[in-house]
């Protein structure tokens, strides 16, 4: 009999709840220990059961806005699924840096999984690509991205909550020659294809038999867009050309020509006129043309044709490599999704204030693929109204205004944004007479005059890192608290009163804006109406984006890829 039989038999006339360890120590120096552990106060099946299930939570996309929503949730209440075709998250605003090799692809991308393990393990993760949302029956259909030997394996997931961050895809306009002449600049593998690309048109220049007109139009690099994508590519291809390739290619440096082509009247126009006008006189002072008023028609492999829009004058200029940066467009699933809850004619899939997909249940999109749509006052002015005459008196006292002011505050951001552009100092204010005198009291008529011109503030948020990083923190914060509060967003007003204000309305709030114009110059745009150009910008935007890298592992990267550039130049190699 073993040594382990006999204690098996011995031991088994012990009480069921009794705990009983038992160690011997062998010759050999080892030692053997034998445990037998039932309690009674185990779990039983029928007690598992009855323990709340997870609710499940699937997440396409790992950009800024999922990263954002899973590095805050609290994965306690939730079984959290990601789908995505790229298993990294990548730092997308310094994608121009990696045109270039200013700064190395490898440095700007954290593998998704380093970052969903500080979860301890509980956020499952696909890659794959979402091939259809099935919101009727709460199931997303997925194809995967890794070609096997049985092909890409299909599946599908069922959902309680869908968290749609897709992202967007580069908007062509449908443009003839643009898909298959252009070079995109949205992903990380576009960067390197643009990288190889611009050695290429060198390499290409310096070939012997070539005349002086194919060598220029070799190194003639368009970029159409003038956005902060496009012209931040222009400086870092100046200084790449002027600091580096110029001592690398000295018989062709002169010959190099770089030239914006912007549709609307000034480059980077959604920033503020000081910019434009600064980054219009750099670059007009560095030698890069910037066309304005001008629409691209289409593009073929040597020629971008475009038309003058003040004269109609059509004309073509020669091109060794065009990028296309002009916008962003709603990829092809999520148009799909569209058509299936009735938003087929919209643009982009449109969101309430708590970013849950209008018509659909469940669903929430945040980031690119999505816009949000604010809710009118003017469509609950009677509403409001009701809500702050209190006494049915059929007028309103400026103190009965006072009592709702901060719940119209938060529920309709417009209200703020409106009191600004007017230079207001209260709500208050909007309900002075045409002559700014203080009225003790207004009827319906007088109420609606004084909020009609609020609407007019709506505007849709800009797709940028810095909405979809806001957007991703105030949507998990919401599934934070939604198992605790009784989650009603609707209606108008009254938060404190129903416990509504643990949802607020999402309010974007912007932290500022920089624009790298090469040659160690930037500028930004900063809260409060600043405006700061030159190299001290250029510095700060260094101390801005290092921080704000996803982990110090990337965090370490890049301040060494921008240090080796100071000291040894950029890489020109073709790898």
């Amino acid at each position: 009999m073993t040594l382990f039989s006999y204690l098996n038999r011995a031991f088994n006339g012990f009480p069921s709840s009794s705990k009983l360890l038992v160690v011997f120590s062998l010759s050999s120096g080892g030692l053997v220990a034998y445990s037998e552990s039932q309690s009674s106060s185990a779990p039983k099946n029928t007690e598992l059961e009855k323990l709340p299930k997870k609710k499940k939570v699937v997440v396409l996309g790992t950009g800024w806005a999922s990263i954002s929503f899973l590095k805050d949730l609290d994965i306690s209440s939730y079984d959290v699924q990601v789908v995505s075709p790229r298993n990294y998250f990548a730092f997308t605003p310094l994608l121009p840096s990696v045109t270039c090799g200013t700064v190395e692809a490898r440095s700007i991308v954290e593998p998704i999984r380093n970052i969903i393990k500080k979860k301890k393990g509980e956020i499952q993760f696909w890659e794959a690509e979402c091939t259809k949302i099935d919101a009727a029956n709460k199931k997303v259909s997925c194809r995967s991205t890794i070609e096997a030997n049985m092909g890409k394996k299909e599946f599908s997931i069922d959902y309680d909550y869908l968290v749609v961050a897709t992202g967007a895809e580069v908007n062509t306009f449908n443009t003839p020659g643009v898909k298959e002449h252009c070079h995109f600049l949205k992903e990380v593998e576009d960067a390197q294809k643009i990288r190889t690309s611009v050695i290429d048109c060198f390499e290409n220049a310096i070939l012997p038999g070539l005349t002086e007109e194919e060598r220029r139009t070799n190194l003639h690099f368009v970029i159409v867009g003038g956005g902060p994508t496009g012209v931040e590519f222009a400086a870092e291809l100046h200084d790449f050309v002027h600091e580096d390739l110029a001592k690398l290619y000295p018989m062709v440096k002169d010959k190099v020509r770089i030239t914006i082509i912007q549709s609307g009247d000034h480059i980077l126009n959604t920033y503020d006129s000081r910019i434009s006008s600064f980054a219009e006189t750099k670059f007009a002072r560095d030698g890069i043309d910037v066309n304005t008023g001008c629409r691209v028609i289409s593009v073929t492999d040597k020629e971008v044709n475009m038309e003058v829009k003040a004269t109609s004058e059509k004309v073509s200029i020669p091109h060794g490599m065009v990028l296309w940066s002009t916008g962003v467009a709603t990829r092809p699933v999520v148009k799909d999704f569209m058509d299936q809850i009735g938003q087929g004619k919209r643009r982009v899939l449109a969101t309430d204030e708590w970013l849950r997909v209008k018509g659909c249940e469940d669903v929430y999109a945040i980031g690119d693929c999505a816009t949000l749509v604010q809710r009118k006052v003017m469509s609950d002015i009677a509403a409001i109204f009701k809500a702050a005459d209190k006494d049915n008196s059929g007028t309103l006292i400026v103190e009965e205004f006072q009592d709702i002011i901060d719940d119209i505050l938060i529920r309709y951001p417009q209200v703020n944004l409106h009191l600004q552009s007017q230079h207001l100092s209260s709500v208050t204010d909007l309900l002075k007479d045409p002559q700014g005198n203080a009225r003790k009291e207004v009827d319906i008529e007088d109420f609606k005059l004084a909020l009609c011109q609020v609407d007019s503030q709506m505007k849709s948020l800009p797709a940028t890192a810095q909405v979809a990083a806001q957007q991703g923190t105030y949507l998990s914060s919401c599934f934070n608290k939604r198992e605790l509060a009784n989650f009603q967003p609707e209606g108008p007003l009254r938060f404190k009163s129903e416990g509504r204000h643990e949802f607020i309305p999402f309010r974007y709030k912007h932290l500022g804006s920089f624009a790298p114009l090469g040659g160690e110059q930037a500028a930004a745009e900063l809260p409060g109406d600043w405006v700061s150009v030159g190299r001290s910008t250029q510095w700060l935007w260094y101390s801005v984006y290092a921080s704000k890298q996803v982990s110090w592992r990337t965090r370490v990267l890049v301040v060494f890829d921008w240090t080796r550039r100071y000291i040894f130049g950029r890489d020109s190699s073709r790898i």
